[in-house]
């Protein structure tokens, strides 16, 4: 049986009619669509090869399916056809990568501290509620890390935040396990580069995103296009000159190359840069552009 045709006006299979293309990646492609019902959804065609990883990809995609959390976005349904793995979901307004591009295109400005931790506060919530060791999976009690938190992978239902793209979730049941899948350069924690996963890990990305939020800018210059992994591997100490020295010293620790000497859990983190950000030298921040962002699209 040949692939199915991903294209305006298409129905893959009955009673789901794409509409337009919301977002593609290296491995994955979103839409939004028109379901059954006449309700408009999220549908993400993940390219599957092997049929060993794909089982085990569509089994975590199941079990995060089963949690309930404000902020994670909803799964519908998770199934398989002919070279994809389909992944239908709640449709959002938009990211916060491109909450980001309306500050810097309408203000010159990236987000201020305030919004960007607003926001973030709640991807904590989301994260550490994904990372805690209580959800069942394989007759085990484990915690997931997200693998790839990121701007573009926070979506924004209104006001809410919502953790999107768990094609890359890992359960974990110790403190730290082997990992031979990647997620996005610029936003991994060193250990990723080295092959194995901590439960910190998802902490280090949320902390680079803040800073990427904050400053429009990575922390650390990533000269790699792709991974190499060796267990050797360390990054630089990070450039966080841009923000205010509060928030340096929090980001600092966030962003240790020792996991266990990061902060205790992502709402923490968020905790610690709220509490920075009200200091004497905290900046002030650039006006509220919100409402430019009615409409903006998806980049899932």
């Amino acid at each position: 049986m040949s692939r199915i045709r991903l294209e305006v006006g298409s129905e893959p299979f009955p009673g789901l009619k794409l509409v337009q293309l919301r977002g593609r990646g290296g491995f994955a492609d979103v839409w939004e669509a028109i379901d059954s019902k006449g309700e408009r959804i999220a549908v993400k065609f993940m390219a599957s090869r092997n049929s060993e990883s794909s089982v085990k990809e569509m089994r975590i995609i199941q079990s995060i399916q089963k949690l309930s959390h404000r902020n994670l976005l909803r799964i519908y349904q998770v199934w398989s056809i002919p070279g994809y793995i389909v992944v239908s979901m709640e449709l959002a307004d938009g990211s916060l990568l491109d909450l980001l591009d309306v500050y810097l295109q309408e203000y010159s400005s990236p987000l201020g501290a305030p919004l960007a931790i607003a926001y973030l506060k709640q991807a904590a919530e989301g994260l550490d509620f994904l990372n805690g060791r209580q959800h069942e999976f394989e007759n085990r009690k484990v915690g997931f890390q997200h693998c790839d938190v990121k701007p573009s992978n926070l979506l924004l239902s209104g006001e809410v935040v919502k953790l999107a793209d768990f094609g890359l979730c890992t359960p974990l049941v110790a403190l730290q396990s082997s990992y031979s899948r990647a997620g996005t350069l610029d936003f991994s924690a060193p250990e990723v580069h080295r092959g194995y996963l901590a439960e910190t890990s998802d902490q280090y990305a949320l902390a680079v995103t803040y800073y990427y939020l904050r400053t429009g800018r990575f922390p650390f210059l990533v000269k790699q296009t792709s991974f190499n992994r060796e267990y050797s591997y360390s990054r630089p100490a990070p450039d966080l000159g841009l923000v205010n020295p509060g928030e340096k010293l929090v980001l600092e620790r966030a962003l240790e190359l020792e996991p266990t000497k990061r902060w205790p859990n992502c709402t923490t983190l968020m905790a610690a840069l709220d509490h920075a950000t009200q200091l004497p030298d905290a900046e002030p921040s650039p006006s509220s552009a919100e409402k430019q962002f009615v409409g903006a699209t998806a980049r899932y």
